[in-house]
């Protein structure tokens, strides 16, 4: 059911919702995401205005949406009809949906704890993690391939309906006690973090890059291959037998922060990889936990915040179960655009341009979030804040590369962009060419395939900030506009963008869990979970020898 008021125009970007005294929505506005109104007054008839007095008062203005919905044609209507079933079910009270969401992870954890048990495992790095190599030594079951895949779909469809449901249960009324819940995550991410990463071999890289950093090499230009013993399609170096065959002839393409992240837990595990490896998973962890504080302590509707991240079994699954270095992203991510909506001083703007530009030495796509903090400043034209803080920015971030690895740090991420995904609609359109041009010369196919990709580059990034504006715009006016214009912008990047995984949804969730409800959660939720379904892979073929264990 929709809250009906009727928001005030967005006249200053930056504008918050009205609180009270104690930081709190006040009362009457879309803030807190349990206020509704009765059904029942909605379908009493009116009174018999014949038998009544006379009235001088003027009839109330037509209320309007607090949350204007996205306009999707049969799309929408049919997802309307759907939540409408889905939402007055059994399985949308509070219980069912805790179940859903702890049977969703456990479905996914079961995995990475018999996937390479004694085999590798076509979700899951050849690598024994501690709670692991005790499922191995217990006895737990090798997974076949097709077992594990079963596995994974059914799992990651429980996470989806256990977040939908734990929502909608929250949207009739259920309140659960948002540090209650924030410690309870805190006591699964502990025990997540020691099994082994599963959905994805990026984490198997990110320890093969900080072992290559803490051998004095250049990540940027040095190979996972190149590492002693690592040569050949059957290495022996205990950090490339990690590495997937796909990515030992790749260089790192992280930020150097990212680089001094993982050479730190290289530092820790030495020569063995599993520690490392085992490092940077409690190090992702514990900076998921931390964006979750800092979204308990200022979130105006904490249980809405919490649910939507400590609590979202998707991004744990991707994020915490994935090891992935967005959860870090998404620290810094959150810490700049709070302290945004809270400048008053210039040092605040400092902090603001310091961690926008520390997000930038991790991943590229940090340059997101600082169009999403310009964007206010431009609108209100705060043009002193606009110049301080970008000046602040980009100075750290160009300061973090060039005093680093300098240009080569950037090298890979030219090769890097030129890269398409599948399936995507610009994967599709390769595919289309290439049927197209399959009798023509080898130099003619090379050639057309150099002018598509061409055309992707120029076409996907106005098309991504056109998504933007349309998600922007059917936002309520009501919310802050750096959280809104961040949103839209990250949500766009997942949708359009040549090379799309589910990890990079990160900074769209942590930034969605500070809005109130609105239409964008769903398609942000069906999103990630598409991404995750077609996109779940260790990295190996199954018949590769064991790697390191503890």
């Amino acid at each position: 059911m929709t809250l009906l008021v009727d928001p005030p125009p967005r006249n200053r970007a930056a504008g918050r919702p009205a609180t009270d005294d104690a930081g709190r929505p006040a009362a009457g506005r879309q803030g807190a995401a349990t206020d509704q109104l009765d059904a029942t007054r909605l379908d009493t008839p009116p009174p018999n205005l014949a038998s009544s007095p006379p009235s001088t008062a003027q009839p109330p203005a037509p209320a309007q949406l607090a949350e204007p919905p996205i306009p999707g044609g049969r799309v929408e209507a049919l997802m309307g009809v759907i939540i409408r079933v889905l939402s007055h079910s059994p399985l949308a009270r509070p219980l069912p949906a805790v179940i859903l969401s702890a049977l969703g992870l456990g479905g996914v954890a079961f995995v990475g704890l018999c996937a390479t048990a004694p085999a590798a495992s076509v979700a899951t790095p050849p690598v024994l993690l501690p709670l692991t190599s005790v499922a191995r030594d217990l006895g737990a079951p090798h997974l076949p391939d097709l077992v594990a895949d079963l596995v994974m779909y059914v799992s990651i469809g429980l996470c989806c309906l256990g977040l939908a449901m734990m929502l909608w249960a929250n949207s009739r009324g259920w309140s659960p006690n948002p540090r209650r819940v924030f410690w309870t995550a805190v006591g699964a991410i502990a025990v997540l973090v020691n099994i082994t990463p599963v959905g994805s071999s990026d984490a198997a890289s990110y320890a093969a890059y900080g072992r290559i950093a803490a051998l004095g090499h250049n990540p940027y230009t040095f190979l996972p291959s190149q590492l002693p013993g690592g040569a050949g399609p059957n290495p022996t170096n205990p950090y490339t037998i990690l590495v997937s065959p796909y990515w030992r002839a790749t260089p790192s393409d992280y930020g150097p922060v990212a680089t001094w992240t993982q050479q730190l837990a290289a530092e820790i595990g030495g020569t063995r990889a599993w520690l490392t490896l085992w490092v940077l998973m409690i190090m992702m962890g514990i900076a998921f936990i931390l964006t979750g504080y800092i979204l308990l302590r200022t979130a105006a509707n904490p249980v809405r915040a919490v649910l939507l991240w400590v609590a979202n079994p998707l991004i744990i699954v991707e994020l915490v179960i994935g090891g992935h270095l967005d959860s870090l992203l998404a620290l810094f991510a959150i810490a700049a655009i709070v302290v945004s909506r809270r400048c008053t001083k210039i040092w605040h703007d400092v902090a603001v341009g310091l961690l926008v530009g520390v997000a930038g030495g991790i991943k590229v796509n940090a340059a997101l979030v600082a169009l999403g903090i310009a964007i206010p400043l431009l609108h209100d034209r705060a043009w002193a804040r606009l110049i301080r803080i970008g000046l602040i920015a980009g100075l750290t971030t160009f300061g973090l590369y060039w005093f680093s690895y300098g240009v080569s740090a950037l090298r890979p991420l030219w090769t890097a962009s030129g890269m398409v995904i599948s399936p995507t609609v610009w994967r599709g359109l390769q595919e289309i060419v290439s049927l197209a041009t399959r009798h023509a010369s080898h130099a003619t196919q090379l050639h057309d395939a150099h002018v598509l990709n061409t055309i992707i580059g120029f076409a996907w990034p106005p098309l991504l900030l056109a998504l933007a504006w349309y998600l922007y715009k059917r936002l309520s006016p009501d919310v802050p506009t750096v959280v809104a214009a961040t949103c839209a912008l990250t949500f766009a990047w997942i949708v359009v963008a040549p090379w799309a995984l589910p990890w990079y949804s990160s900074i769209a969730w942590v930034t969605v869990a500070l809005l109130p409800r609105n239409t964008l959660t769903r398609w942000l939720t069906i999103a990630t979970g598409a991404l995750s379904l077609l996109h779940f892979n260790g990295g190996h073929p199954t018949n590769v020898q064991i790697g390191p264990t503890p």
